[in-house]
């Protein structure tokens, strides 16, 4: 029954942010449908970040009225959210509606605002939740978190979305009459992107089909019996309503003291043991919590905007299958380190610096060779591919345990810990994502590489 429990937890944690993610990686098959064309990608990002609201909303109201908001109606009601706008986004995401004399994709708009605000509120609810189940279940919903983007990754990459073949212009020019009057030059490839396999209705509806089965496992989560007795057997799930808010975080931690045993203990290890600071159960000083979430922040930061904004611009010069190699591999990297983390949890505050000066390091790379496209270094050698993929692979490997860690350092810090945890992500998400936006949206300081004509010196 407890493999059974570890499923349901990785289920549930795979519809955290299956909806956006596959967003993403559907964009170059609906950008040339829609009146936006390449515009959307910023349209998205302004939107993913209004849609902070929720979290904004759910962590005030944890703040000021502690213990009053109960997280599974909220997850309920953003489930069920999630799998209508994934739903009706299939049907139409191509419509538009005339505002000022241009067609705009209004009822698209409208439904990637509904699923971010889906996806950034489970941020806040998703993660408290799991502190009604036993600590080594946090590593599965982290597991499924990693897999929210590996499987949209796959499934679009079956779907055969943003295959290029490159073609000789005046063959393709010659084989296109509406083209036959065309100026091209005969030495230049032009980059023909191949039908998908299946249209994008059909990978919405998977999407709408995968928040289903969210939905579902968190039904089983909070109902299943053997859940159930799991929860009734482990003294840190109590949920009295007369707890009070210091009591109820005892009750949730992973190390429950009740009163009685506290003076059968060795008096001077009882002085070791005094709280630190005032945050959870005390186990760390403030330094060592603004520490933690300053890690957060910018680990998150990294990994879910500031890299991401770059990634084409870091992979597209080396060729498409780079391209479509790192993103592939590097969402194959998220849920890997999530296993690692379940079976080695080294929760050592200097090994986790240590990391993720390891993960900045090639953050930082991948950087640097985005801002020297169309030509980074080794552009036109197979070890220049090779490079560019592991950089991506071990920069999303490294801060992805990074990650983990700290959500199962926080988990033992208590409820609250965790509901502060899911704020700090989509702070640090925001920030990143504000600071890209008009570097690469606005100034264009970044130049995009052809995909089958890049013409660099050797």
């Amino acid at each position: 029954m407890s493999l059974l429990t570890h499923i349901l937890a990785c289920l549930f944690g795979m519809g955290s942010w299956v909806a956006i993610n596959g967003m993403w990686v559907e964009l170059p098959l609906i950008v040339p449908q829609i009146p936006e064309l390449w515009a959307l990608p910023s349209y998205l990002t302004v939107l993913i970040q209004t849609a902070n609201i929720g979290p904004l909303v759910v962590t005030l109201m944890h703040h000021f009225r502690p213990g009053v908001l109960d997280e599974r109606p909220v997850v309920y009601c953003i489930a069920v959210l999630g799998i209508i706008a994934t739903f009706l986004l299939a049907f139409f995401w191509k419509h538009t509606v005339t505002i000022a004399g241009s067609p705009h994709s209004v009822p698209l708009l409208i439904l990637c605002f509904l699923l971010s605000v889906v996806d950034c509120t489970s941020s806040v609810t998703f993660l408290p939740f799991m502190m009604r189940l036993c600590p080594q279940y946090l590593t599965s919903y982290f597991v499924g978190e990693g897999l929210s983007g590996l499987v949209p990754a796959l499934a679009a990459l079956i779907q055969g979305v943003g295959v290029v073949r490159c073609h000789n212009s005046t063959l393709t020019v010659s084989l296109n009459k509406t083209l036959a009057n065309s100026t091209v030059d005969p030495d230049k490839l032009q980059a023909i992107y191949q039908p998908a396999k299946f249209s994008a209705q059909a990978f919405f509806l998977f999407l709408s089909a995968m928040m289903v089965i969210c939905l579902i496992a968190f039904i089983l989560l909070n109902h299943h019996p053997a859940v159930a007795r799991k929860k009734k057997d482990d003294s840190y799930f109590r949920e009295d309503q007369d707890l009070t808010p210091g009591k109820r975080e005892q009750a949730f931690s992973l190390h429950p003291q009740t009163p009685e045993q506290k003076p059968m203990l060795n008096p001077f290890g009882s002085a070791r043991r005094a709280p630190r600071s005032s945050f959870g159960r005390g186990t760390y000083s403030n330094a060592e919590v603004a520490f933690i979430f300053l890690v957060l922040a910018w680990v998150n930061s990294l990994t879910n905007a500031v890299l991401p904004s770059v990634q084409s611009y870091s992979c597209l010069p080396y060729g498409n299958q780079a391209y479509h190699l790192a993103a592939t591999m590097a969402a194959v990297a998220n849920p890997l380190a999530c296993f690692i983390a379940m079976f080695k949890p080294i929760r050592s505050l200097i090994f986790m610096c240590v990391l993720t000066v390891f993960g900045t390091g090639f953050g930082s790379y991948i950087m640097a060779m985005a801002a020297l496209s169309p030509c980074p270094l080794l552009v036109h050698s197979t070890s220049g591919t090779v490079v560019i993929v592991l950089a991506w692979v071990l920069f999303v490997l490294s801060l992805s345990y990074v990650k983990v860690i700290i959500g199962v350092i926080l988990r033992d810090e208590g409820h609250s810990a965790l509901v502060w945890c899911g704020a700090v992500v989509q702070l640090g998400s925001m920030v990143g994502a504000l600071s890209m936006f008009p570097l690469v949206g606005v100034y264009e300081l970044f130049k995009s590489g052809d995909v089958c004509n890049t013409n660099c010196p050797m």
